[in-house]
Protein backbone atom coordinates (compact mmCIF):
# COMPACT_ATOMS: atom_id res chain seq x y z
CA UNK A 1 0.00 0.00 0.00
CA UNK A 2 2.72 2.46 0.95
CA UNK A 3 4.50 1.84 -2.33
CA UNK A 4 1.38 2.86 -4.26
CA UNK A 5 0.75 5.87 -2.02
CA UNK A 6 4.36 7.01 -2.36
CA UNK A 7 4.02 6.92 -6.15
CA UNK A 8 0.87 9.04 -5.94
CA UNK A 9 2.74 11.64 -3.87
CA UNK A 10 5.46 12.14 -6.50
CA UNK A 11 5.48 15.31 -8.61
CA UNK A 12 4.49 15.10 -12.25
CA UNK A 13 7.30 13.83 -14.45
CA UNK A 14 6.66 13.46 -18.17
CA UNK A 15 9.64 11.11 -18.39
CA UNK A 16 8.03 8.80 -15.80
CA UNK A 17 4.27 9.21 -16.20
CA UNK A 18 2.12 7.44 -13.61
CA UNK A 19 -0.69 5.51 -15.30
CA UNK A 20 -3.45 3.63 -13.50
CA UNK A 21 -5.03 0.71 -15.34
CA UNK A 22 -8.15 -1.34 -14.71
CA UNK A 23 -10.82 -3.32 -16.54
CA UNK A 24 -14.53 -3.90 -16.10
CA UNK A 25 -17.08 -6.13 -17.84
CA UNK A 26 -20.17 -4.58 -19.42
CA UNK A 27 -23.40 -6.17 -20.56
CA UNK A 28 -24.81 -5.32 -23.98
CA UNK A 29 -28.52 -4.70 -23.45
CA UNK A 30 -31.47 -3.51 -25.51
CA UNK A 31 -35.02 -2.55 -24.59
CA UNK A 32 -37.88 -4.99 -25.09
CA UNK A 33 -40.40 -2.16 -24.98
CA UNK A 34 -39.64 1.27 -26.42
CA UNK A 35 -39.05 3.78 -23.58
CA UNK A 36 -41.54 6.61 -23.16
CA UNK A 37 -39.70 9.90 -23.85
CA UNK A 38 -39.51 12.63 -21.23
CA UNK A 39 -42.08 15.39 -21.26
CA UNK A 40 -42.33 18.68 -19.38
CA UNK A 41 -42.65 17.73 -15.72
CA UNK A 42 -42.13 14.01 -16.37
CA UNK A 43 -38.93 11.99 -16.65
CA UNK A 44 -38.31 9.33 -19.27
CA UNK A 45 -39.88 6.01 -18.35
CA UNK A 46 -38.17 2.71 -19.10
CA UNK A 47 -39.57 -0.79 -18.67
CA UNK A 48 -37.53 -3.16 -16.51
CA UNK A 49 -37.54 -5.87 -19.20
CA UNK A 50 -34.45 -5.99 -21.39
CA UNK A 51 -32.79 -8.25 -23.93
CA UNK A 52 -29.20 -9.37 -23.42
CA UNK A 53 -26.74 -9.37 -26.34
CA UNK A 54 -23.64 -10.72 -24.63
CA UNK A 55 -20.86 -8.89 -22.85
CA UNK A 56 -17.76 -6.84 -23.56
CA UNK A 57 -14.87 -5.45 -21.54
CA UNK A 58 -13.78 -1.86 -20.97
CA UNK A 59 -10.02 -1.37 -20.58
CA UNK A 60 -9.18 1.92 -18.88
CA UNK A 61 -5.84 3.69 -18.44
CA UNK A 62 -5.81 7.10 -16.77
CA UNK A 63 -2.95 9.49 -16.06
CA UNK A 64 -4.31 11.33 -13.00
CA UNK A 65 -1.87 14.26 -12.94
CA UNK A 66 -2.23 15.03 -16.66
CA UNK A 67 -5.96 14.51 -16.97
CA UNK A 68 -5.52 12.01 -19.77
CA UNK A 69 -7.28 8.71 -20.28
CA UNK A 70 -7.01 5.98 -22.93
CA UNK A 71 -10.01 3.67 -23.19
CA UNK A 72 -10.72 0.68 -25.39
CA UNK A 73 -13.57 -1.83 -25.64
CA UNK A 74 -12.94 -5.48 -26.45
CA UNK A 75 -15.08 -8.59 -26.64
CA UNK A 76 -13.14 -10.19 -23.79
CA UNK A 77 -10.41 -9.36 -21.29
CA UNK A 78 -7.83 -12.00 -22.11
CA UNK A 79 -4.03 -11.88 -22.01
CA UNK A 80 -4.14 -11.02 -25.70
CA UNK A 81 -6.44 -8.04 -25.12
CA UNK A 82 -4.25 -6.84 -22.24
CA UNK A 83 -1.04 -7.14 -24.29
CA UNK A 84 -2.48 -5.28 -27.27
CA UNK A 85 -3.79 -2.53 -25.02
CA UNK A 86 -0.39 -2.12 -23.36
CA UNK A 87 1.31 -1.90 -26.73
CA UNK A 88 -1.06 0.91 -27.73
CA UNK A 89 -0.57 2.58 -24.35
CA UNK A 90 3.22 2.52 -24.69
CA UNK A 91 2.90 4.07 -28.16
CA UNK A 92 1.03 7.01 -26.59
CA UNK A 93 4.14 7.85 -24.52
CA UNK A 94 7.05 7.63 -26.99
CA UNK A 95 9.24 10.07 -25.02
CA UNK A 96 8.81 8.44 -21.62
CA UNK A 97 11.84 6.69 -20.14
CA UNK A 98 9.58 4.43 -18.10
CA UNK A 99 5.80 4.20 -17.65
CA UNK A 100 4.88 3.59 -14.01
CA UNK A 101 1.84 1.34 -14.27
CA UNK A 102 -0.41 0.88 -11.24
CA UNK A 103 -2.78 -2.06 -11.61
CA UNK A 104 -4.54 -4.93 -9.85
CA UNK A 105 -2.63 -8.14 -9.25
CA UNK A 106 -4.43 -10.35 -11.77
CA UNK A 107 -2.85 -13.25 -13.63
CA UNK A 108 -3.10 -11.40 -16.97
CA UNK A 109 -1.47 -8.21 -15.66
CA UNK A 110 2.18 -9.05 -16.19
CA UNK A 111 4.77 -9.19 -19.01
CA UNK A 112 4.11 -12.88 -19.61
CA UNK A 113 1.00 -11.76 -21.50
CA UNK A 114 3.26 -9.97 -24.01
CA UNK A 115 5.06 -13.20 -24.83
CA UNK A 116 1.72 -14.90 -25.59
CA UNK A 117 1.14 -12.88 -28.77
CA UNK A 118 4.39 -11.06 -29.65
CA UNK A 119 7.77 -12.37 -30.70
CA UNK A 120 10.23 -12.60 -27.81
CA UNK A 121 12.25 -9.57 -28.91
CA UNK A 122 9.16 -7.35 -29.20
CA UNK A 123 7.70 -8.71 -25.96
CA UNK A 124 10.92 -7.96 -24.06
CA UNK A 125 11.19 -4.45 -25.52
CA UNK A 126 7.57 -3.73 -24.57
CA UNK A 127 8.06 -5.07 -21.04
CA UNK A 128 11.00 -2.68 -20.55
CA UNK A 129 8.70 0.30 -21.16
CA UNK A 130 6.83 -0.38 -17.92
CA UNK A 131 7.52 -0.35 -14.20
CA UNK A 132 4.60 -2.44 -12.96
CA UNK A 133 3.27 -1.71 -9.48
CA UNK A 134 0.44 -3.75 -7.98
CA UNK A 135 -2.24 -2.80 -5.48
CA UNK A 136 -2.56 -5.20 -2.51
CA UNK A 137 -5.18 -7.93 -2.59
CA UNK A 138 -8.57 -6.68 -1.40
CA UNK A 139 -7.36 -3.09 -1.83
CA UNK A 140 -8.22 -2.34 -5.43
CA UNK A 141 -9.65 0.98 -4.19
CA UNK A 142 -6.04 2.18 -4.23
CA UNK A 143 -6.19 2.08 -8.03
CA UNK A 144 -7.32 5.48 -9.33
CA UNK A 145 -8.56 3.85 -12.52
CA UNK A 146 -11.54 2.67 -10.47
CA UNK A 147 -12.50 6.32 -9.93
CA UNK A 148 -12.42 6.94 -13.67
CA UNK A 149 -14.44 3.78 -14.37
CA UNK A 150 -17.01 5.00 -11.85
CA UNK A 151 -17.27 8.31 -13.73
CA UNK A 152 -17.68 6.38 -16.98
CA UNK A 153 -20.49 4.30 -15.48
CA UNK A 154 -22.38 7.36 -14.24
CA UNK A 155 -21.86 9.61 -17.26
CA UNK A 156 -21.88 7.22 -20.21
CA UNK A 157 -22.93 3.69 -19.28
CA UNK A 158 -26.08 4.78 -17.45
CA UNK A 159 -28.27 3.53 -20.33
CA UNK A 160 -28.83 0.36 -22.29
CA UNK A 161 -26.44 -0.13 -25.19
CA UNK A 162 -27.09 -3.14 -27.39
CA UNK A 163 -24.17 -3.25 -29.84
CA UNK A 164 -20.44 -3.25 -29.19
CA UNK A 165 -19.80 -0.71 -31.96
CA UNK A 166 -22.23 1.71 -30.30
CA UNK A 167 -20.48 1.05 -26.99
CA UNK A 168 -17.10 1.86 -28.54
CA UNK A 169 -18.42 5.03 -30.18
CA UNK A 170 -20.05 6.42 -27.04
CA UNK A 171 -17.11 5.62 -24.77
CA UNK A 172 -14.71 7.17 -27.29
CA UNK A 173 -16.79 10.38 -27.33
CA UNK A 174 -16.90 10.42 -23.52
CA UNK A 175 -13.11 10.00 -23.23
CA UNK A 176 -12.46 12.63 -25.91
CA UNK A 177 -14.51 15.18 -23.99
CA UNK A 178 -12.80 14.38 -20.67
CA UNK A 179 -9.38 14.66 -22.32
CA UNK A 180 -10.27 17.96 -23.95
CA UNK A 181 -10.99 19.47 -20.54
CA UNK A 182 -8.00 17.61 -18.99
CA UNK A 183 -10.07 16.41 -16.06
CA UNK A 184 -7.63 15.25 -13.37
CA UNK A 185 -7.95 13.13 -10.25
CA UNK A 186 -6.88 14.64 -6.94
CA UNK A 187 -5.76 11.90 -4.55
CA UNK A 188 -5.75 12.89 -0.87
CA UNK A 189 -5.00 9.62 0.96
CA UNK A 190 -1.29 9.92 1.76
CA UNK A 191 1.19 7.65 3.57
CA UNK A 192 0.90 9.79 6.70
CA UNK A 193 -2.89 9.52 6.68
CA UNK A 194 -2.64 5.76 6.14
CA UNK A 195 -0.28 5.38 9.10
CA UNK A 196 -2.64 7.37 11.29
CA UNK A 197 -5.88 5.77 10.15
CA UNK A 198 -4.53 2.22 9.99
CA UNK A 199 -2.29 2.46 13.04
CA UNK A 200 -3.76 -0.72 14.54
CA UNK A 201 -2.63 -2.78 11.56
CA UNK A 202 0.86 -1.27 11.61
CA UNK A 203 1.16 -2.33 15.26
CA UNK A 204 0.08 -5.86 14.37
CA UNK A 205 2.86 -6.04 11.77
CA UNK A 206 5.47 -4.73 14.23
CA UNK A 207 4.40 -7.17 16.92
Amino acid sequence: MEQVLDIYEQAYDKKRPVICFDERPCQLLSDVLIPIPMKPGRVERQDYHYERHGTCAVLMAVEPLAGRRIVEVSRQKTKKDYAKFMKNLAACYPLADKIVLVQDNLNTHNPSSFYEIFEAKEAFTLSQRFEMVYTPKKASWLNMAEIELSALSKQCLDRRIAKIQAMKSQIKAWAKRRNRFKIKIRWNFTKDKARDKLNLFYNDIIN
